[in-house]
């Protein structure tokens, strides 16, 4: 097996296609993140993206897609941003990992979002958790079925909430995907707003991320197409996603919502719409996101499973490199665990950028 990296701007129209056919054939790798779409998105905004293709003879077998950074760390494609993360590759591919790193320049790649199939990378495997899905192959109805059953009083206060919201702004109809770029901007900005206000870092105060998805929204293919969705009550948008959907998985991202309207949850209303336009478009999983928040539990019918750890070339610089990460770490819970330093070190990460205008 032959190892070739690339710079994304380089994949010829071949191997976007080969790419994808990979993809299509493997329910695991459905992910839009583990798309051609996506790394060639990232590309355009990280110098640091690569793409390792693996090849047998002259036929590419898999798709590696990650970041090389100084020092010979290696990160996956989009790192910070990315919720499925993983090599592409044939069914039942077997690859050498230490050979993979040697290939690709590094010493060490690290993940936080591993996906199922990826036995070789597993062994570096150091916390494992979940993300919440909803399964809709069966059509939105019989998820809804299931949803009441397990939570009636929860379904019935949601629908509640969305007939006063009705009666104070207007009917409520959804819009599965918006064409307007102004609405991204839109949510962009109650997404800025909700970063500060929890105190956590403006993801949107960084250009590169306000680019990466006015890109993304544009962007029309089998495997990854950026999906704008919007609740609305009357005409006035009251909830937002940003998301990316292949013909298998809606993966949930980005959602905001109108702070006016908070007391109708309309953030939940929005999912559960989006749900049932999803289903409607022959879309398997709603992928929810790695995280414990409580409407993901309540409205998840099961788990993906995923993995957090890194491979090594198991050489000196290597230790060295990974030495280096963990003192950070180190560093990064002792400013989390202090109200001072985060407040400190936030206010330096919000003021280097200005935000979304």
């Amino acid at each position: 097996m032959t190892v070739t990296v690339l710079t994304p701007d380089r994949l010829g129209a071949a191997d976007i296609a080969a790419w994808k056919a990979l993809q299509q054939a493997t329910p695991d790798l459905a992910s839009p993140f583990l798309s051609p779409q996506f790394t060639l998105a990232v590309g355009r905004h990280r110098a640091t993206a690569r793409v390792a293709v693996l090849s047998e003879g002259p036929v590419p077998v898999g798709y590696f897609p990650y970041e090389h950074h100084r020092l010979g760390l290696g990160l996956p494609i989009g790192s910070g941003l990315s919720d499925v993360q993983g090599l592409v590759h044939a069914p039942g591919l077997d690859w050498d990992v230490r050979a993979l790193l040697r290939g690709c320049g590094l010493r060490l790649w690290r993940y936080d979002h591993l996906t199922t199939g990826q036995r070789p990378f597993a062994g570096g495997v150091v916390r494992r958790s979940a993300s919440p899905v909803i399964d809709l192959t069966s059509g939105y109805e019989a998820y809804a079925g299931d949803l009441r059953g397990r939570s009636p009083a929860r379904m019935r206060q949601l629908e509640a909430k969305e007939r006063r919201l009705t009666r104070s702004l207007g009917e409520t109809s959804l819009v599965f995907e918006e064409a307007a770029p102004e609405r991204l901007d839109t949510l962009m900005r109650w997404k800025s707003a909700q970063y500060r206000a929890k105190g956590q870092v403006d993801l949107f105060a960084k250009p590169s991320v306000v680019a990466l998805l006015r890109g993304l929204m544009r962007t029309r293919s089998a495997t990854c197409t950026g999906t704008l969705s919007t609740l609305y009550a009357g005409d006035r948008p009251v909830a937002m996603h940003f998301g990316l959907r292949s013909g298998r998985v809606l993966q949930y991202w980005f959602p905001a919502y109108d702070p006016e309207a908070a007391r109708f949850s309309p953030g939940i209303l929005l999912l559960l719409r989006m749900a049932e336009a999803a289903a409607a478009r022959g879309i398997e999983h709603l992928d929810l996101g790695k995280g414990d928040e409580r409407y993901k539990q309540e409205m998840k019918t099961g788990t993906l499973p995923l993995g957090e750890g890194w491979v090594t070339l198991g050489t000196l610089p290597a230790a060295l490199r990974h030495a280096q990460m963990t003192s950070g770490q180190k560093v990064r819970a002792m400013v989390a665990g202090s109200s001072v330093l985060r407040r400190i070190a936030l206010r330096a990460v919000n003021a280097r950028q200005p935000a979304v205008g």
